[in-house]
Parts: structure tokens; C-alpha cells; sequence
């Protein structure tokens, strides 16, 4: 009996292939009538058809291109990612509104717009996770840091004033020091804390530290900030530093004396204050600063404080069915009761404020008025960017992106401002009218042309506006070859916030300051 002859490979398991069908032409029949649909998935076209006037601008400023080749990421393999894949990857995605590390996925099909930040792909989601990963933490945010001062520094030899806030991130699943803090819109819900440094006015992020959710007060956010101080020159310092209650302690006033900074911040009501507010109540000299609101300064010396300091009170008269106070001269009870309302009575609403600055009351109360737009700036960070996302279940990535969102977020600001100097455009109103636009890409004789089709209703603005635009690169480009890259970022600068600047120009140093 002959046996069969002995397999030395066996076969593995057969591969079970479905036969593809192409899909053809589909039929949807609308209102209109009948339409009939194609696919063409190799079509030269992108919904974001304004994006080369930004790229342009990247490279004019000499911002993209340093970013990446600083990034301290290192691959061995031949088959491993680019950096300029994955960092365009991100900046696409950030300046797309995108607020999951999954959404990158909408643009990998993206055949124009990949190519202009001198990319060959846009890398999938996982990729970017693991870049940030790998990236060691310390190196990174120093590098993040450094192009932020790039970005902003030419700002600082103008007199600008220094907002500091704390935002809560709630999170949904369990990260690394997702902790249950203070949280006013979901207690209970375990959350991340967002430390803010900001340019007021301009709505420029500084920097910003990622911390854990329980870790919400100024003496975990003081640290950032004197640190930040000491990376600036003395001579670019700001004129004051403005925060809310919290910021208002004896400690951050003392190290801010010290460093000779002066200081706008918000007073919690506590015994000694609501007791300056009733010595304060019936005396004269109260400065009306603006419609329903007057002013009062004063001194104040807590128990918590070495030595006394100045307070402005502030007040606005309500209309209610109980009162506090009498609206005589007389002088006011310790304790105040509840009485029935009277036309020779009034209640009022009180605000204290404790500086170091010398200013007129109204001047004071106006700066602190001004900080309302601090809050604006973190709603469109955390709804209109991705400060609302781009979570990992370790801290580390999670101030990784941060900061990489204040970057792009800054880089856009600015180019928003080339378009419209007058006034700040949040990315809501920014994105539809000076980004999205669907542009078909066509080549012919080596020459390629971006047809551009918006359905913004303000096109012929558009039109104008990036009409300047282009004007203004075309004359930088033709003075490039005799600037250096931070002359150009200060003609840039120049331009763009020229309104803020009131016609003057910023001029460059003979070297630019740098934090390492």
C-alpha cells in the first residue's frame, strides 16, 4: 500500500474574496425632480478651497515649517509616519473645528489640501494619538511654549494687560486625574482644569496647563504663571495682571509685589469686606463711572495680609421688593434686617476690588469691566476649537494638544485680523466666511489652478478682502529675500493688528528673546 505523500506546508485558510460590485449611478428623486448621482472619489476638489491663503501665510511668517522641524519626535523605521504628516494632520484637524482624534478620518480623502503644508497624507487617528505618546513631555511643552512666544512676542513692547483664568473640562470615562472638583454646570462629574494666561483684548492665549479637576484654585495656577513672567524680559512685562476672587490672597499679591507687577483683582465677600461695604454705604465721595454704577476707594487691611491695600468699591442701585439700607447719612446698624420697601430706601449690589494701581476709580473699574471678554474667549476655545475634546486616558497628550490648539488657534487669529483688522471674529463666524468654500483643482501646462465656489452670502467681501490680502503677501514676498524670518513676522504682525496698533509699526530687535 503506497501512502499519500506528506504536506510540509499546509495550506492556511482559504481566503473567502466577495466579488465587488461598483456602484453605479443612484437615483434620488427630490422636489425637484429626479436627480441622478455619481461617485468620483479621485475628484481634485476640497471643502476647505480658501485654505491656500493661510498656508501662505504660515510660510510667509515662517511659522509652520520651524514648528516641525523643532518637533522632537524620532522614528527608526522606514515605514513610520513623517513628522510633517502627522503635525499637518493636526493642524488641519484643529483648524477644521474637529474635537475627537477620530474626526482626522474626514480628511484623509482630502487630495488637495494635504499637499499644501507640504504633506504627502493626512495620517489616521491612532497615528496621532501615538505621536503624542511617544513625544517625551517635558520637550514637548517646551517646544510648544517656544513657538507660542514666537508667535506673540512681538506684541509685548506694546502696553498689554495679562488675564489669568481657570476653566473646567468635564470628562466622560476614566482618565488619568479625572477627578471630581469644582464645577458649577455638572457637580459631580469628574473633570480636567484648564489654566489660562491670556493678552487681553487681542484674545491670545499665552499658555495653558492641564490639571486635575479638584486642582481649580490660583495657588495651582500661580506657579504657571510666574513662570511664564520669568520667560519674558523684564522690559515686556505686562502692565498688570487681572483675575478674578480667586486671585485675591495675600499670596500671589505679595509675589507680584515683590516682582514689582502690579495687579486688578476681585475680592471675595468675606466678614472684614462686607464690613467695609457697611462703613462704606452712606459715605460721600461715591464716582458715578458709568450708567447705574459708582465707585468708592478705599483701604483694607484682611487678617490674612501682611500690610493694608487699596480697594475700590463698586455698587449699582436694584430695584427689589427688600432693601438693606437706609439712603440717608445716618449711620448703619451692625447687623442690617429685613425691612418693607420705601421710596426713600434703596439696595444696592457691591463689588470690591483690591489693586496696586494708582488710576482714577473709573479707569479701574473699566479694566475690570473689560475682563468680561476673557470669558468669551474660553467658550469659543472650548466650543468652537477643541478644548471641549481631544481626550486620551493619559494627562500627558491631554497638555500636548492643549497647547497645540492655543498655537493653531493664535496662528488663525491673527490671519483673521489680515482680513478684517476692525474687530475679532470667532472661528463660528470666521471659519464659513474666510475658510470653507468647495475648490475643484485643475492642471494644465505644469500650472494649477484652485477654482474656488462659496455659498457664504457675503462672497463679494470675501473677494475684497482676500483681494488685500494677497496684495500685502505679494509686496512681502518681493522685500523677502532681503528680510530675515522675524522681520517678516513683524511686517505681518504689523499689518494685521494695525487698528490695535493705530498705524504704528511693530520694529524688530536685533535678536529675538527666547525662553531657552
Amino acid at each position: 500500500m503506497k501512502l499519500p505523500p506528506g504536506i510540509i506546508h499546509p495550506d492556511g485558510e482559504h481566503e473567502i474574496t466577495v466579488a465587488q460590485e461598483e456602484i453605479g449611478v443612484l437615483n434620488a428623486d427630490t422636489f425637484d425632480g429626479k436627480i441622478h448621482i455619481e461617485w468620483d472619489p479621485q475628484a481634485q476638489v476640497t471643502p476647505m478651497g480658501q485654505l491656500p491663503f493661510f498656508i501662505q501665510y504660515l510660510k510667509m511668517g515662517h511659522l509652520f515649517q520651524p514648528w516641525v522641524d523643532e518637533c522632537q519626535l524620532q522614528y527608526v523605521s522606514n515605514n513610520a509616519p513623517k513628522k510633517v504628516n502627522i503635525l499637518g494632520s493636526f493642524l488641519l484637524s484643529i483648524l477644521s473645528g474637529h474635537t475627537r482624534y477620530a474626526h482626522m478620518t474626514s480628511l484623509m480623502s482630502d487630495n488637495i489640501n494635504a499637499k499644501l503644508p507640504g504633506m504627502t497624507k493626512v495620517v489616521s487617528d491612532d497615528c496621532a494619538r501615538r505621536a503624542l505618546q511617544r513625544l517625551d513631555e517635558a520637550a514637548g511643552v517646551r517646544w510648544l511654549q517656544s513657538h507660542l512666544y514666537y508667535c506673540y512676542s512681538p506684541l509685548l513692547s506694546q502696553p498689554w494687560i495679562l488675564d489669568v483664568d481657570v476653566t473646567v473640562k468635564p470628562l466622560y470615562g476614566k482618565q488619568e486625574d479625572a477627578v471630581i472638583g469644582y464645577n458649577p454646570h455638572k457637580p459631580g462629574r469628574p473633570s480636567h482644569t484648564y489654566h489660562t494666561y491670556m493678552i487681553a483684548n487681542l484674545r491670545l492665549i499665552l499658555d495653558v496647563e492641564v490639571q486635575a479637576g479638584n486642582q481649580s484654585a490660583s495657588s495651582y495656577s500661580a506657579p504657571g504663571l510666574w513662570s511664564l513672567l520669568d520667560r519674558i524680559p523684564q522690559e515686556h512685562r505686562p502692565a498688570f495682571i487681572r483675575g478674578d476672587c480667586d486671585w485675591g490672597n495675600d499670596a500671589v499679591m505679595t509675589e507680584a509685589e515683590q516682582r514689582g507687577i502690579d495687579y486688578l483683582f476681585k475680592l471675595r465677600q468675606s466678614k472684614y469686606v462686607k464690613k467695609l461695604i457697611l462703613q462704606s454705604h452712606c459715605k460721600s465721595g461715591w464716582e458715578r463711572t458709568h450708567t447705574g454704577w459708582e465707585a468708592l476707594s478705599s483701604e483694607l487691611k484682611l487678617s490674612t495680609w501682611k500690610q493694608a491695600r487699596r480697594v475700590v468699591l463698586v455698587r449699582r442701585r436694584i430695584q427689589n421688593d427688600i432693601v438693606i439700607a437706609p439712603d440717608t447719612n445716618k449711620p448703619l446698624p451692625q447687623q442690617l434686617s429685613l425691612i418693607e420697601p420705601a421710596e426713600s430706601m434703596a439696595a444696592y449690589e457691591y463689588s470690591v476690588l483690591v489693586t496696586s494701581l494708582d488710576n482714577e476709580v473709573t479707569t479701574i473699574v473699566q479694566h475690570y469691566r473689560d475682563r468680561a471678554d476673557c470669558e468669551n474667549n474660553f467658550d469659543e476655545m472650548k466650543n468652537q476649537w477643541g478644548w471641549g475634546g481631544f481626550v486620551t486616558q493619559k494627562i500627558k497628550p491631554c497638555r500636548l494638544i492643549a497647547r497645540m490648539i492655543a498655537l493653531v488657534y493664535n496662528w488663525w487669529t491673527l490671519f483673521v485680523r489680515l482680513a478684517e483688522p476692525d474687530k475679532h471674529l470667532e472661528a463660528i463666524t470666521s471659519r464659513p466666511l474666510l475658510l470653507h468654500g468647495v475648490g475643484k483643482q485643475t492642471s494644465h501646462a505644469g500650472q494649477k489652478t484652485l477654482t474656488i465656489t462659496s455659498t457664504h452670502g457675503r462672497i463679494d467681501y470675501i473677494r475684497q478682502a482676500y483681494q488685500r490680502v494677497s496684495d500685502f503677501f505679494d509686496q512681502l514676498k518681493a522685500n523677502a529675500p532681503q528680510l530675515t524670518p522675524i522681520q517678516c513676522w513683524y511686517r505681518i504682525l504689523s499689518e494685521a493688528l494695525k487698528k490695535y496698533l493705530k498705524g504704528s509699526f511693530l520694529k524688530p530687535p536685533n535678536c529675538l528673546h527666547s525662553e531657552n
